[in-house]
C-alpha cells in the first residue's frame, strides 16, 4: 500500500541496528546408532540455519507520524507504519510491477474493455480483534471516498470508481466510469478497513475519529501497540497474518529530532534501521558500520530533483531561455561535489527505474557558450554590470530552498556561482519547508525559481504535475502549459497495452525535456543502514519495509 507522496522533502528516513540474540530455529540431531568397528563414522551434515523468530526491531525516524488510516494520512511516517497494521488488495514488488501475491487479492481479473475489475479475497485474512476480513469490508473501505463527505487527501486516486458490488462473501467487483490505466496500481493499494468497527461512524468524522490513533485495526502482519507522542510507535508479530506470522517479535517506531542525532543512536546501537542516509552522512556511516553491528544497501531512489521556474514570469516563458539556463548548469559536477557522486544526472521526470522511462529525449548538456548564445537569441544583453537585460529589466532570479536540507542549500550556492557566468544573477532565499509549500500552493505562486524534489509514484503518469488541468488546484504550481502534451497525458491514462502506453509516455517525456518544463538535476542513490545478520530483507525503492513480515534476525 503505497501512495504517491507530495514532495521529496527531508523526511527520507535512514537505518541502523540493535537486536537482541535469538534462540532456537534449530532442529534437534536425530540420536545414532553405534558406528560398527573398522567403518568410519558418517560426517554429520550441518545444521539447516533458516528463518527463527524473535527479536524487536528499532527503525528510526526525524518525521513523527499523524494518524493510521490510510484514506486520511498524507505523510511518510504515518504510512510506514500503515503498511506494517493494514494490508491492501494489490501491491508492488521490488521490479515495481503490480502484483496481487502477498496482498488480500488471491485472483484478480479484469475485463475486456478495462472497465472492470473482479477481485477474490484471500479467505484467511483476519483483522487484528479476530473478525474475518471479508468482501463487506473492501465495499465499505472504497465507498468512504466515494461519498461527498469524505475529506481526505485521496479522493482523486477514486473518481473514477462508478460502483464496486459484493458478489459473494470474497469475492468484490469495480466498476469505472471510464478506462483507468493506473487503477490496479493506486487505487487498489489503500488498506482495507474494519467495517464492523467504523460502519456506524459518520464519514464526515471519519477523519478525526479515535480509531487514527488509540486503536487502529487492520489485517496487516503487526498489530498497533503503543504510541507515546514525540517518542515512539510499537507495533508487535499478528499471530494470525494471513501470509504467515512474522519472524520479529516486534518492531518500535523510534521519533529522533534530527538526522545528527540519529546517526550518533545508529553508532551506539540504540536504533536498529535508518532509511534515506543522507549522501554526504554516507561515509560516516561506513566509518562505524562494522563496529556497530550495520551494513549498508543502496539503490537508485525512485525520486528526483529539479530546479523549477514559474513560468507565469515572463523572463521562463520562452522555452529556448529554460534550456539555456540548462546549459549553463553544470550537474555532473553537482552530482559529484554535492553528492558525492552518488546520483546520476536526470533528463525527464521519470525514474530509470521506471518501464516507461526515456533515455533518449532532448538532453542540454553543460555548454556555457552554447548557453549565452541562445539568452541572447532570446533578446537578453549584457548590462554595464554584467548582468544581462532585457527590456530595461535585469536577469535577477531568487531561487528558494527548505532551510535544513543541506544538499539543496548548496545546490542553490553553485547555481548562483554557475548562472552568474551566464550573466544571470541568482538571489538564494532559503526559507522554513512550510513556508515554502505555502508559496508554491494553489493561487499564492510566490516564487520566482526554487529547488525542490519529487517522490515519484510507481505508476508513471506525468498528468498530475504537468497537465495543464493541475494548475489552478493541482501540483502544476509553474503555470507550464503544453496543450498538445495534455492530450497525449490524457491518452495515455486510456490505454491498457503497456507497450502502447510506453511509448506514448515516451513521448511525453521527450515534449517535457524539449520544454525543459523543468531543469531536472539528477536522481539520487538512497542509503538504508540495517543490522548486519538481518536476513529476508530486500531493497524496494518505494516502500522501506516491504516484506517486513519475512525480516528475520540471524543467530551469531
Amino acid at each position: 500500500m503505497k501512495k504517491p507522496a507530495w514532495l521529496l522533502v527531508s523526511f527520507m528516513l535512514v537505518l541502523s541496528m540493535f537486536l537482541a540474540a535469538c534462540s532456537g530455529g534449530k532442529p534437534s540431531s536425530q540420536p545414532q546408532e553405534e558406528t560398527p568397528k573398522g567403518e568410519t563414522p558418517a560426517k554429520e551434515e550441518p545444521k539447516n540455519e533458516g528463518p527463527v523468530q524473535g527479536g524487536d526491531l528499532v527503525v528510526g525516524s526525524t518525521g513523527a507520524p499523524t494518524l493510521f488510516n490510510p484514506l486520511y494520512s498524507n505523510d511518510a511516517s504515518s504510512s510506514d507504519i500503515e503498511d506494517m497494521i493494514f494490508s491492501s488488495l494489490m501491491g508492488s514488488n521490488i521490479e515495481l510491477n503490480t502484483v496481487k501475491e502477498g496482498n488480500l487479492a488471491e485472483t484478480y481479473e479484469a475485463s475486456e474493455d478495462g472497465k472492470e475489475f473482479t477481485i477474490k479475497i484471500v479467505e484467511n485474512a483476519k483483522f487484528h480483534d479476530g473478525e474475518l476480513l471479508d468482501a463487506d469490508d473492501v465495499v465499505f473501505t472504497y465507498s468512504i471516498p466515494l461519498s461527498p463527505d469524505y475529506d481526505g487527501v485521496r479522493k482523486s486516486y477514486f473518481e473514477n470508481i462508478e460502483k464496486i458490488e459484493k458478489i459473494d462473501q470474497y469475492t468484490v467487483k469495480f466498476t469505472l466510469k471510464q478506462v483507468d490505466a493506473q487503477f490496479p496500481v493506486v487505487s487498489l493499494g489503500f488498506g482495507i478497513l474494519p467495517e464492523h468497527i467504523l460502519k456506524d461512524v459518520p464519514i464526515a468524522e471519519l477523519g478525526e475519529h479515535e480509531f487514527n490513533t488509540k486503536n487502529p485495526i487492520g489485517s496487516g502482519p503487526f498489530k498497533f501497540a503503543e504510541w507515546k507522542d514525540g517518542e515512539y510507535v510499537k507495533v508487535v508479530a499478528n499471530d494470525d497474518y494471513f501470509d504467515g506470522r512474522p519472524y520479529l517479535d516486534s518492531v518500535t517506531y523510534k521519533l529522533v529530532p534530527d538526522a545528527n542525532a540519529i546517526l550518533a543512536q545508529l553508532q551506539a546501537g540504540d536504533i536498529d534501521y535508518y532509511a534515506g542516509i543522507a549522501q554526504p552522512d554516507v561515509p560516516t556511516v561506513e566509518s562505524f558500520a562494522d563496529a556497530s553491528g550495520l551494513r549498508l544497501e543502496s539503490g537508485l531512489a525512485l525520486s528526483y530533483t529539479y530546479l523549477a521556474f514559474n513560468q507565469r514570469d515572463d523572463k521562463f516563458k520562452d522555452k529556448k531561455v529554460r534550456q539555456a539556463i540548462t546549459h549553463a548548469i553544470d550537474r555532473e559536477a553537482i552530482v559529484e561535489n554535492v553528492m558525492a557522486g552518488l546520483g546520476e544526472v536526470a533528463h525527464v521526470p521519470e525514474s530509470p527505474l521506471s518501464w516507461a522511462y526515456n533515455p533518449d529525449v532532448p538532453k542540454f548538456g553543460y555548454d556555457v557558450e552554447k548557453a549565452k548564445q541562445m539568452l541572447e537569441e532570446a533578446g537578453w544583453k549584457p548590462g554595464a554590470d554584467g548582468i544581462l537585460e532585457k527590456d530595461g529589466k535585469k536577469f535577477s532570479v531568487e531561487v528558494k530552498t527548505n532551510q535544513g536540507n543541506k544538499v539543496r542549500e548548496d545546490i542553490v550556492v553553485i547555481l548562483q556561482q554557475q548562472l552568474k557566468e551566464v550573466g544571470i544573477e541568482i538571489k538564494p532565499q532559503i526559507v522554513e519547508f512550510s513556508s515554502l509549500i505555502a508559496d508554491i500552493d494553489p493561487g499564492v505562486w510566490n516564487f520566482e525559481a526554487i529547488v525542490l524534489g519529487w517522490s515519484l509514484g510507481i505508476d508513471p503518469d506525468p498528468s498530475g504535475i504537468f497537465h495543464t488541468k493541475e494548475i489552478e488546484q493541482g501540483l502544476n504550481f509553474t503555470g507550464y502549459s503544453n496543450p498538445e502534451l495534455d492530450v497525449l497525458m490524457d491518452e495515455q491514462l486510456q490505454e491498457l497495452d503497456k507497450d502502447k502506453r510506453k511509448e506514448m509516455i515516451g513521448k511525453i517525456q521527450a515534449g517535457l525535456a524539449e520544454d525543459q518544463a523543468y531543469t531536472f538535476l539528477y536522481y539520487p542513490k538512497e542509503f538504508r543502514a540495517l543490522p548486519a545478520n538481518l536476513e529476508g530483507y530486500e531493497f524496494h525503492p518505494k516502500n522501506q519495509m516491504y516484506n517486513i513480515h519475512k525480516w528475520w534476525l540471524k543467530q551469531e
